[in-house]
């Protein structure tokens, strides 16, 4: 190999180091604002033990809002705000496309909230904030092992889920049995390739194992 050609392949291999790490930064940048909003959902058993109907109305309003604004959104009317939130928390696959994140959050929510008494549904609400959260974000910046049966994701992204929904859960039932329960089922559910469904199953399926769980002692 010659000098030029050495001093070619440097220049490009350079250059390949700043755009990926412009790209990391990007995906760093759209996760966080992803996950700001995923942690938000972490208010609602909060609001719902003050007002629980009004709390489950603000969450229709806010899927029926941002599913016009969305529409609007895709058919070029930018919305103040609310576009570019959405277009900052946009992954390359949502680009062009109805953004279901937002919906399925809410909707996982207020599943939560309407079929599960008040400790069972702020476990689930919790697990979805935090465990489906911190899962995502673990796993996309410091995830390594990756095994086939994971479907992409991380081993360690499937134990920062299990860690936060345990802490949260304990938090609130305060047994040590239901906080496993509920830790392991988030995090079996957060490891299947749903995209943004999940934010729909694990609510659900975590405030059903709670419930059983709590019949079962």
């Amino acid at each position: 190999m010659d000098r030029a050609t050495s001093i070619i392949q440097s220049n490009f291999s350079g250059r390949a180091v700043r755009v990926n790490s412009g790209r990391d930064i990007d995906e760093l940048r759209t996760e966080i604002v992803r996950k700001t909003i995923h942690f938000l959902i972490a208010l609602t058993p909060s609001l719902a033990a003050i007002n629980k109907m009004a709390t489950a109305a603000l969450l229709i309003t806010g899927i029926l809002g941002y599913t016009l604004m969305e529409y609007l959104r895709l058919s070029g009317v930018k919305i103040p705000i609310i576009s570019s939130i959405t277009s900052m928390a946009s992954r390359q696959r949502d680009i062009g496309n109805f953004v279901m994140g937002p919906i399925t959050l809410g909707l996982g929510a207020l599943l939560a909230l309407l079929l599960y008494p008040s400790n069972a549904a702020a476990i689930a609400i919790y697990a979805l904030a935090f465990g489906d959260g911190l899962a995502s974000l673990v796993g996309k910046f410091f995830g390594k092992w990756r095994p086939a049966f994971l479907s992409g994701k991380s081993v360690e992204g499937s134990l920062a889920c299990f860690a936060a929904v345990l802490i949260s859960a304990y938090a609130v039932s305060g047994n040590l049995h239901i906080a496993c329960v509920a830790a392991f089922t988030a995090m079996v559910v957060e490891a299947l390739p749903l995209e943004d469904y999940d934010n729909i199953a694990i609510p659900v399926t975590v405030g059903l194992a709670v419930q059983f769980a709590a019949i079962a002692l």
